[in-house]
């Protein structure tokens, strides 16, 4: 994706032992690239959510473990290195599933080869994650069409997204955005209604974000809007992301995903998952019982940050001192609230049959 008008990713090699990612704490109002060098870096990226979605989170765990490695590439050094970058963040899958891919390729091999093998390994699962993203795109894409084709000529399909799935959680394309930006790309009207996302607010700062560098027609609107869009005709779809999905089809996001989907199934409108491979965690099968939801610091609901009219930014309290606050990071989507989940091999039913059908070497 592009960044007025240069070709950027979310992160990329910078020169010998140097990782640059983009700082999304710092988005919408400073772009700014941070270089990570040591495990300590990598790790605090990933807790700080300087970088964030499962997608992304994976691939930048197995460049931490490649920089952790040119200090100590012993088989100790490798698992206290998985250790401390597996401890960041508890709930996305794609951690735990990147962490063990890179062990699994390095564990092997001698301590002289593994720094050029880690290097190696993470810049694949980078790659392989821009391709997953397309696909997903290109099937997704063609529920949109479908969407188009049921409505007046000319006249927008309206999607609705929660959060930000697009390609800042990822390397590149986005999980649920990548259908929206290939549609857009092949000419199909579109219009997006960009959930804010409290808190954090990940959509109405990353996703309006990203939604307007490339061009895309959208709209930020208040969490709790989206049922009455539904129930006034002005959603033709939702489309979000995931952070892990069960083997049975539950989908756990962004927290408020599951009174989308509520609003969704209430309105008859359907909701669609992007949903790439490696975020199924197909250990599990009860994503309400099994699934470890995140506690983030209360800041992140009490305080809010922007920047003022005169350019500043400031960080304000908008809740009373002294009041409690709780703060859980994703919830669960009951397989039977999903239309259906798009892969990078199709679109299924999030059920541990579809999955199965496109995934048959996981039965």
């Amino acid at each position: 994706m592009r960044i007025d008008g240069t070709a950027y990713r979310t992160i990329w090699p910078d020169g010998e032992g140097v990782v640059a990612i983009i700082d999304q704490t710092r988005l919408p109002h400073d772009f700014a690239v941070v270089r990570l060098t040591s495990l300590e870096e990598a790790a605090h990226a990933i807790r700080a959510m300087l970088v964030r979605g499962a997608p992304l989170i994976g691939a930048a765990a197995a460049y931490g473990v490649a920089l952790a490695l040119r200090t100590d590439a012993s088989d100790h050094g490798m698992e206290q290195a998985c250790a401390t970058l597996l401890a960041t963040r508890p709930t996305a899958v794609n951690l735990r599933w990147a962490l063990g891919r890179m062990r699994g390729r390095l564990a092997p091999l001698p301590e002289s080869q593994r720094v050029g093998a880690a290097e190696a390994e993470a810049a694949a699962i980078a790659d392989e994650d821009v391709e997953i993203n397309r696909s997903i795109g290109l099937h997704g894409a063609a529920l949109i069409r479908a969407a188009a084709a049921r409505k007046a000529p000319g006249e927008p399909v309206n999607v609705l997204t929660h959060c930000n799935a697009g390609w800042l959680a990822t390397v590149d394309w986005g999980t649920a955005l990548a259908p929206v930006y290939a549609a857009f790309e092949q000419g199909i009207p579109l219009h997006v209604w960009v959930d804010e996302t409290r808190p954090r607010n990940q959509g109405a700062s990353l996703t309006a974000w990203e939604l307007k560098q490339h061009g895309v027609p959208h709209t930020v609107i208040a969490d709790n809007v989206g049922g009455h869009l539904m129930q006034h005709g002005k959603v033709d779809l939702c489309i979000v992301g995931t952070d892990r999905t069960t083997a049975t089809g539950d989908v756990c996001n962004k927290i408020g995903t599951y009174l989308k989907a509520l609003a969704a199934h209430d309105n008859g409108v359907p909701f669609y998952v992007g949903l790439p491979s490696p975020t199924i965690d197909w250990t599990i099968a009860d994503g309400v019982r099994e699934i470890p939801i995140e506690e983030r610091d209360g800041r992140e609901v009490s305080e809010l940050t922007g920047r003022t009219a005169d350019g500043r930014i400031e960080t304000v309290r908008v809740t009373p001192d002294g009041s409690p606050v709780a703060n859980y990071a994703f919830d669960v989507t009951p397989a039977r609230l999903v239309t259906g989940l798009i892969t990078e091999r199709g679109v299924c039913a999030a059920s541990r049959e579809g999955l199965l059908g496109l995934f048959p070497e996981r039965g």
